[in-house]
């Protein structure tokens, strides 16, 4: 289509330039007055309840974003939308089985992980039921004190309680774990074996945690959503 039979759906300009096609190969424009992109004659895709249902499974898989929309065939910027809203719903604490008191071992770990540049670094810290495998806390922010009491008060009480840590010798566990549930072990004691199996499960699973990747998160708030996503998804998937 000539350009010129164009004008923005946003403010009406005829400074109208192609930009691209979008995914399914249809031309892309822009307006050069106000930057808005646009595809003529556009008609508003259904998302049916199927294709939403796949996009909810492909998000706990290792799939970038731009591959889980040529999968699904819907554009970018409506998954992104939609993935927004997903993360902002999904809750931020821990959905664990009940457990009684006494007799509870934790293995505590935290991994490095960075948002929108290698820079911004960002760690998840972590803790396991020995014996059921659950991860029963999660906290995602620095690594220091202040990290490392998120993740205690992110424990169900019954763990803060009762249960005995063991973590690396990273000191800052020592500043928050009160010292008689707190064990300090080094790699080779095997202690520590099932969190950090779960960390590899988990950059194994989450595209936005590989080490050499493009599909890292650009967004503080989706990096935490998809994060506690897989880790819902995960513990649900032990009870079956």
């Amino acid at each position: 289509m000539d350009t010129s039979e164009l004008t923005c759906p946003k403010c009406n300009s005829s400074k109208i330039v192609k930009n691209g096609r979008i995914h399914n190969g249809k031309q892309n424009y822009k307006c050069k007055h106000c930057d808005r992109q646009f595809v003529a004659n556009c008609e508003k895709k259904y998302i049916s309840s199927e294709t939403k249902a796949l996009i909810d499974k492909l998000l706990l898989e290792r799939v970038s974003l731009a591959g889980i929309a040529r999968v699904a065939d819907v554009s970018e910027t409506w998954l992104q939308q939609y993935v927004n809203q997903k993360y902002v719903q999904v809750p931020q604490q821990v959905q664990v089985q009940d457990k009684k008191r006494g007799g509870l071992t934790l293995q505590l770990d935290e991994m490095w992980s960075f948002v929108e540049k290698k820079q911004a670094k960002v760690w998840i810290w972590l803790a396991i039921d020995v014996d059921t495998r659950e991860i029963v806390g999660m906290h995602i922010g620095s690594r220091d004190e202040d990290g490392a009491k998120g993740l205690w008060q992110s424990l169900p009480p019954v763990y803060r309680q009762c249960a005995v840590c063991y973590t690396d010798f990273w000191r800052a566990y020592a500043q928050v774990i009160p010292s008689k549930r707190h064990q300090p072990v080094g790699k080779g004691s095997g202690l520590t074996n099932r969190i950090e199996r779960f960390n590899c499960t988990l950059r194994q699973r989450a595209s936005r945690l590989v080490r050499k990747t493009l599909s890292f998160s650009k967004k503080l708030a989706n990096h935490i959503g998809a994060l506690w996503l897989f880790i819902h998804y995960y513990n649900s998937s032990l009870l079956v």
